[in-house]
């Protein structure tokens, strides 16, 4: 590999350390790439630095959380204060209140919001409130797309659409059972499965943009006819926005395509980088939640005031930013991953580059990416090369080609440019071996 100035130093010494108590040595699977992890020690703006004080233009951005930048002195500081009034009640706040109304007026689907912690906390309680409204059992979800990891959604295809298998071990066969599984930017298959479940469906569940194959944006009219066929078949349509909500514009997906779910998850750049989830969507549907219905929900850290009031901040600045923002993120975001596609072409390199706002991906691929099949039958031996190149260059991407690449309102020029030059020689890497 070319360069390797990120390896050794004190993320070699800490990764050793980590592996003697933490299974292998990493807190969340993503986060783990050999020789080993980068360690960051800090991050502001659009920067993170190591623990040796190396720092890297961030591409990663929190995986989609962070889309002002890092250490956003507003969320920083509405964080600490609410920090010193007491970190916890478990009571009721003005400022939870005040967050359901913020968030109901930029998503008008959210006629109710229930606030969770985390974004697989919020796509189990979706998932749960669906089987609860209906009274059915099935699910639908779409191939590639992440719902947390939660049982009933660590789910794999079998041939085409089929009942779902378990794709982590301890998942009980049964537990899986219920899911069926269907190829993205594929209506013919939805229609067929919709048919298949009959009167035991509960309600279709999908990441409007898929986040976590890549990026891979719906093909035109596609979500129109997931809301078509969910409509047609009475169930609730719940878009997992855990990843675009806040990030492909302030109103998230549904917004930017034009489509309303029933019900919408919430997540990531919804706390400014502070741990905050929401599950939201029709007023009856929402209703069927536990006190008010008996579908059970409950956590002891919903509602957190530190988290509330981290995503109050961030969500006002956003509301204030959003007319200008949005299209500056989509232009610079269209520039750099334009860039990659150019240096990858350089190289002599196959691949598709799918963008949607301020996420892409690169594809090591023969042709376009549209679903998870594709994704997963590109080249991904050559991405970890140009991901081990690009950090050594100072740029601090996702490790894993299934993430995406992402840019914050922080990113200036100079961060871009710096990027955009760093991709030649990655993709020179990429290209070894091939």
């Amino acid at each position: 590999m070319a360069g390797s100035a990120w390896r050794g130093g004190r993320s070699a010494g800490l990764y050793r350390r980590a592996r003697r108590r933490i299974p292998r040595g990493v807190n969340s699977p993503v986060r783990y790439y050999g020789p080993h992890p980068l360690f960051v020690g800090r991050a502001e703006g659009p920067h993170v630095w190591d623990a040796d004080g190396r720092r890297y233009v961030d591409l990663c951005c929190g995986y989609g959380a962070v889309v002002l930048g890092h250490a956003r002195r507003e969320i920083v500081g509405a964080a600490a204060r609410a920090a010193a009034r007491g970190p916890l009640f478990c009571a009721p706040t003005e400022a939870e209140v005040e967050l359901s109304e913020e968030i109901s007026s930029l998503y008008p689907s959210a006629e109710r919001v229930r606030l969770v912690n985390t974004g697989g906390e919020a796509t189990m309680a979706a998932v749960r409130l669906a089987r609860g409204f209906t009274g059915k059992d099935k699910v639908i979800k779409f191939d590639g797309c992440y719902h947390g990891a939660h049982d009933s959604m660590l789910a794999a295809a079998g041939s085409g659409s089929a009942d779902a298998a378990p794709s982590s071990a301890g998942v009980p066969a049964g537990a899986a059972r219920d899911t069926v599984v269907v190829p993205f930017n594929d209506m013919v298959a939805l229609e067929g499965a919709v048919g298949r479940c009959g009167g035991d469906l509960a309600g279709v569940i999908m990441e409007p943009v898929m986040g976590n194959m890549g990026v891979i944006p719906p093909e035109r009219g596609f979500l129109r006819a997931v809301r078509r066929i969910t409509r047609a078949a009475g169930v609730p349509l719940v878009f997992d926005e855990t990843i675009t909500g806040f990030r492909l514009s302030e109103g998230g997906a549904q917004k930017a395509y034009g489509v309303r779910p029933d019900v919408t998850t919430l997540g990531k750049a919804l706390g400014g980088g502070f741990p905050i989830a929401a599950v939201c969507g029709r007023a009856d549907i929402m209703e069927s939640l536990a006190p008010a219905g008996p579908v059970y929900q409950a956590s002891t850290f919903a509602g957190n005031p530190v988290s509330v009031a981290a995503a109050l901040a961030s969500v006002r600045v956003i509301r204030r930013r959003a007319g200008r923002m949005y299209p500056e993120l989509r232009r610079k975001a269209a520039a750099l991953a334009s860039a990659a596609s150019d240096a990858a072409a350089a190289a002599g390199l196959p691949h598709a580059v799918n963008a949607a706002a301020s996420m892409f991906q690169v594809f090591f691929a023969d042709g376009p990416v549209r679903d998870a099949a594709g994704a997963r039958g590109s080249d991904r031996a050559a991405f970890a090369r140009m991901f081990g190149a690009l950090l050594s260059g100072g740029i601090y991407a996702a490790p894993s080609g299934s993430e995406a690449a992402m840019i914050t309102a922080a990113h200036g020029e100079a961060e871009l440019r710096r990027a955009a030059e760093a991709y030649h020689p990655a993709m020179r890497e990429a290209a070894r071996g091939r």
